[in-house]
């Protein structure tokens, strides 16, 4: 039977693909029993938000009879999965094709698993404190059923907070995956290894970066398009480990467009930092940093708002 060239075209695309493959072979997975599941972790996601907020996004009734039950369902369901999910993190990158298999893994998988649901009531509780400052914060705020619902901010705090703690079990993979997953659903880049103080809340959110080793204080209120970054990035991976980003004291605001950068830049308590200033330098607490002699023009025209008839 003849070959028609729409067959023809694939069968040539595939050649070079699987050539592709061979040539570049870092970029692949092929054979691997220990590969991690992006869409498991998005469901971990889910199914914590539903622990964590019982009652908000589970499309059964929650009455007060059965929460025992919810807990525990969802409990059992995150211990397994949460389980499966961090032994495969463990081997990736290593040198044997049985780890996945291995006692000593799986007993470090369960033991991260048990400790990271360990943290949950704790993380409820500042996730509260988190939901108060949003109400607080914010006039637009109708109560803490619409802040919990739909502000992109708590949705982010949430996944960086659950993240941060997988981080501080040296779980790979997986706490990056989560904050990228509410990254691209938010616009908010929190990488898990910043650290949060409790009753903070970040108005409106879209663009706000933090980098790993970002350190943010209690009552911290922070808008829309705040960076809070490395200086340099040119030693590459010879300042894992370094202290490459600002340190933020309680009580400071910072407004939208605010770059602030580097590992010895601390802002002081109750500082104020203005729209779109940047600053690479420590500011003392009760400071308002601002732009200074920012002038705005206005030309009038004639005929503008005029309709050509």
């Amino acid at each position: 039977m003849k070959e028609n060239p729409e067959e023809k075209t694939i069968r040539e695309l595939v050649n070079q693909m699987v050539e592709s493959y061979r040539q570049e072979p870092d970029i692949i997975k092929i054979e691997e029993i220990h590969r991690i599941d992006p869409v498991a972790s998005r469901l971990i996601i889910e199914d914590l938000r539903a622990l964590i907020f019982a009652g908000y996004f589970d499309r059964r009734k929650l009455k007060a009879d059965s929460v025992e039950y919810y807990a525990g369902e969802l409990l059992e369901r995150l211990l397994y999965n949460l389980n499966k999910q961090i032994r495969y993190a463990l081997c990736y990158g290593a040198d044997c094709d049985t780890c996945e298999g291995s006692d000593a893994v799986s007993e470090r998988a369960q033991q991260k698993a048990v400790a990271f649901l360990g943290s949950i009531p704790a993380i409820r509780k500042i996730l509260a404190t988190d939901v108060e400052a949003a109400i607080d914060g914010d006039p637009a705020a109708l109560n803490k059923d619409d802040v919990i619902l739909s502000y992109p901010g708590i949705f982010a705090i949430t996944v960086a907070r659950l993240a941060h703690e997988l981080y501080l079990l040296d779980v790979p993979l997986i706490p990056r995956m989560m904050t990228e997953f509410a990254h691209s659903s938010t616009g908010i880049d929190i990488n898990p290894g910043a650290t949060i103080g409790h009753h903070f809340f970040m108005d409106h959110g879209t663009g706000i970066v933090f980098g790993e080793t970002t350190v943010i204080g209690n009552y911290v209120k922070i808008y829309q398009g705040v960076t809070l970054g490395a200086l340099s990035t040119k030693g590459g991976k010879d300042l894992s480990g370094t202290k490459r980003h600002p340190t933020i004291k309680d009580r400071v605001t910072i407004y939208s467009g605010a770059s602030i950068l580097g590992g010895n830049t601390i802002i002081g308590e109750g500082a104020v930092i203005g729209s779109n200033v940047f600053i690479t330098n420590s500011v003392p607490a009760n400071t308002h940093v601002s732009i200074k002699n920012f002038e705005l023009h206005f030309d009038q025209d004639e005929n503008m708002g005029q309709i050509e008839r």
